[in-house]
This record gives C-alpha cells, sequence and structure tokens, in this order.
C-alpha cells in the first residue's frame, strides 16, 4: 500500500476536533497546591528518559519471528526486513506478545535482549499520541479528535514530551512531576537534571530544568575581552568580576527584571559550585561505558545519581536523548549503529545502578521515547513517519521479561490497525504509560488527573509494568 502523506494529513487535521483545554491554567495551581503538602521521601528513586529523535522504526526493532506475523512482516519489509542475526527474546509464561508469536530484537541489541530474558527489561507494545481510544473506522470517518499533525516531527515530539495533544502551551509531563513533588527534596538543585540540553519533556512552571554536559557542569563565564574571561565562582577574581559580583548581590536591585535577573545567576552559580564540589568527590565506578554520544550522557546521569545524597536528592528526573532515527533511506546500516549505541549505552548505564558505590538498580527505571513508529511498508530503503511504536522500559523494579499491551497486525491488506495509509494506529497512550511510571515515581492516584487530565478517557491508569 501507497503511503499518501497528504491525504494521511488530512484526514488528521479533520479529525482533530477538539481544542485546547484549560489546564493550563486550572492545573498548574492544583500541581502548587499538592506540592505545598508534599513530605521528604524516605528514599530514592529516578526516571530516566531516552529520547530517540527523528521517529524508531521498531518494528524492525523488535521482530516477529513465528507464525502469522512473521509470514506479514517479510511480505511487508522485503528487502528490508531483519531475518538473520536476531536476538531470541524469551518471556515469562503468561508474559508473551498478544498475538502469541515469538519475538527477537535488532542484531544490534543483544545487550538489551540479556536484560530483557534476565527480567531487567520489558517491551510496551503501540504506544502513541492519543486524545481518545481510536479504532480504524473512527479514524477514517472523522468522528473522533485525533492529535494534529501526525507526521509532522516538531509536533508529535512535543506531544509525546507532554502527553497533552490538546494543548500546544503545555508543559512537559517529567516537569508537571517535577513540580507536584520538587519539594520532596532536600537540595536546591532542581528535581529535572538534562544531559541533552534544553527539552519540553522537563518544562514545569515550578521547577527549572537544570541543564549538565556529558563532561560535567558547565561554568558561567564572565563576558570581558577575550583576555579577561574568568570564570565566576572558580577561579581568579579581577576587578571586573567583582563588580559582576556586586550587580548580583542580594537586595541591591531596586528593579523587579534586575531582581530576576541577579536571582536567576546567582543561583546558577551556587549551583554550579555545588554540583562541581559534588561531582569531584563522586565514587569511581567500575562500568565501562561505550564512548558514545549516548553512553557519555547516560555515564554522567551515574555519576550524578553517586552524589545524590551529597545534593540532597531523593526524586529526580534525568532526560538524555540521541539522533539519526528518520530512516527515508539507508536504514539497514543507520539503524545497526542507532540501535548498538542504544543497547550498549542501557546495558551499560543499568550495570552501573547494580554497583556497590550506587546501589541503585531497584531504584532507578529507564525508558524510551521517540517522535513516533514508522510505516508499515518499506519506502525504497527505508520507512515513512508512522504513529503507534514500541517501547523499553529497564530497571530493577521492572516487572520484567513480559510484553504489555497488544500488538498490533502487519497484515499488508484488510488490516484493522492500519490508518488506511500504512501507519499502526496506537492501542496505549502515552497518557498510560507515562502515568505508570509517574505512579512507580510516588505520584499518588489522586493526583494523576491533574498531572495527566486525559488519563480517564483510556481504559487503564496503570500498565502494570512497574
Amino acid at each position: 500500500m501507497h503511503v499518501n502523506r497528504r491525504e494521511f494529513l488530512r484526514k488528521s487535521i479533520c479529525a482533530a476536533l477538539g481544542g485546547a483545554s484549560l489546564y493550563s491554567a486550572l492545573g498548574n495551581l492544583r500541581l502548587v497546591q499538592a506540592a505545598t503538602n508534599q513530605t521528604l521521601f524516605s528514599d530514592y528513586k529516578a526516571l530516566v528518559c531516552i529520547f530517540l529523535y527523528g521517529g524508531n522504526d521498531s518494528l524492525n526493532t523488535l521482530v516477529p519471528t513465528s507464525g502469522i506475523p512473521l509470514t506479514n512482516y517479510k511480505s511487508l519489509r522485503g528487502g528490508l526486513a531483519q531475518t538473520t542475526g536476531l536476538h531470541a527474546l524469551t518471556p515469562l509464561a503468561g508474559g508473551g506478545a498478544s498475538d502469541s508469536a515469538n519475538y527477537a530484537l535488532h542484531p544490534g541489541m543483544p545487550e538489551l535482549a540479556t536484560l530483557f530474558n534476565s527480567g531487567k527489561a520489558a517491551v510496551v507494545a503501540n504506544v502513541g499520541t492519543l486524545l481518545y481510544p481510536t479504532s480504524q473506522l473512527q479514524f477514517q470517518n472523522g468522528s473522533i479528535a485525533v492529535p494534529p499533525q501526525l507526521l509532522s516531527h516538531n509536533d508529535q515530539q512535543s506531544q509525546w514530551q507532554t502527553s497533552r495533544p490538546d494543548d500546544a502551551s503545555a508543559n512537559g509531563w517529567g516537569g508537571r512531576v517535577a513540580d507536584l513533588l520538587h519539594s520532596g527534596n532536600s537540595g536546591q538543585i532542581p528535581m529535572s537534571v538534562s544531559v541533552s540540553g534544553t527539552n519540553l519533556f522537563q518544562r514545569g512552571s515550578i521547577v527549572n530544568q537544570y541543564g549538565v554536559d556529558p563532561s560535567g557542569v558547565t561554568a558561567m563565564n564572565y563576558l570581558g575581552d577575550g583576555s579577561e574571561t574568568w570564570i565566576i565562582g572558580d577561579g581568579p577574581i579581577d576587578d571586573d568580576v567583582t563588580a559582576y559580583n556586586a550587580l548580583i548581590a542580594s537586595g541591591t536591585q531596586s528593579n523587579v527584571l534586575e531582581r530576576a535577573f541577579a536571582d536567576v545567576n546567582s543561583r546558577a552559580i551556587t549551583n554550579y559550585q555545588l554540583v562541581t564540589a559534588a561531582l569531584q568527590s563522586a565514587p569511581t565506578l567500575t562500568t565501562q561505558f561505550p564512548n558514545t554520544d549516548l553512553g557519555n550522557q547516560l555515564a554522567m546521569v551515574a555519576k550524578l545519581i553517586s552524589v545524590r545524597s551529597a545534593l540532597g536528592m531523593s526524586r529526580q528526573v534525568f532526560f538524555v536523548s540521541t539522533g539519526n532515527y528518520d530512516t527515508h533511506s539507508d536504514q539497514i546500516e543507520n539503524q545497526q549503529d542507532n540501535l548498538s549505541e542504544l543497547s550498549q549505552a542501557v546495558s551499560a548505564f543499568y550495570n552501573a545502578t547494580t554497583e556497590p558505590a550506587l546501589n541503585v538498580a531497584n531504584n532507578v527505571t529507564t525508558f524510551t521515547a521517540s517522535d513516533f513508529g514508522r510505516s508499515l511498508q518499506a519506502n525504497s530503503s527505508g520507512t515513512d513517519h508512522g504513529w503507534g511504536g514500541h517501547h523499553f522500559v529497564v530497571g530493577g523494579a521492572v516487572r520484567g521479561q513480559r510484553f504489555y499491551g497488544t500488538m498490533p497486525s502487519l497484515a499488508s491488506n484488510k488490516n484493522p490497525d492500519d490508518t488506511g495509509y500504512g501507519q499502526i494506529i496506537p492501542t496505549l497512550a502515552v497518557d498510560q504509560y507515562a502515568a505508570t511510571l509517574a505512579t512507580w515515581f510516588g505520584v499518588a492516584s489522586g493526583d494523576l488527573a491533574t498531572v495527566f487530565p486525559n488519563l480517564g478517557r483510556f481504559s487503564s491508569a496503570n500498565l502494570g509494568f512497574v
């Protein structure tokens, strides 16, 4: 079946009946009210989001190896099909895929297969952005609202990171969780830490995301001329730096904008000093992380977790990411590199959490997210933009070695899970995926509707994978 992008977009826009809600104002107020009642946590937990920018082809990541699903897969994918070098998954009794087929991971993912088969990872099938549970007929006749701009990278990245397809101004769901729970930490460092730049997932109304580099915290530099650049709070002090410190000193500003500027800069300097000092005392980990972009990001996350007590952190939300997943062409080669990087980095990170210096394997849950899945049919040497896709959750608290959700049909004709244009309709909403993680993290059941206002439209608020 040929993927008609123009027609698919037209159907998507016509079916997007819902508008922005009142959540932004009312929901944020409820988050503030709930946060004021928060007490300090007696344990530690961290969520680690790995965002795969570009839209991962999960149909070539998780491959059927038996039955009708295998026959359909080969027919759909042709020369793009992965049929050799796969790493078999052996689910527990009762934890297999909903279609009863056997599945294996891409040739580049032996490490993740090992985590699954040892009970430390789970597959969550066919997750995507949804406003309501949606059938093929409802989508095609436009009788139910669906997320707008389903084939747009920017829109779908935003909707995955906010879980709010109906509110373009919404904060990220990670940020909303942090807004709710941040007062459970005793330290002043923000609960949300990004090792991959600014992102929407961690944007909150109360909690700002704190950015670090894989190599450490970037110092704030005084912008003098090239010969007079000094690190504020971490180096020699000259007259210019002294003057700058005087400008941001507490109680010396008369204008509200000046006070806001001074406050932001003062906190940045203080946080830099606190985090840098803590990292200098971090224990040495024996785990060898791969020297890749994602590997280095997760190595820094492990290092930050190792100094959690020094920073007064009981709850943390981390964000890391990698790109090049928009595989319209050369998918065989690109996915080999991409998925090998992902598998090796995730495995190393999990192993680090088991080290005695950290000992937090049961307290850290890592999960994948991506723009969307890819199209059912191959598109020359790649695939087109899709909708629903499979994801992985990893950690000691995960009820692993199991499949969750419903595997979509891969039939090329009369496929009830196909939009009619080659994209799989999700059967699990991002809301459900995110709410399950948030519940484990400490969000009370009574607060879930505040964080995820559309959650009640779906059959289950907890998918049970953690």
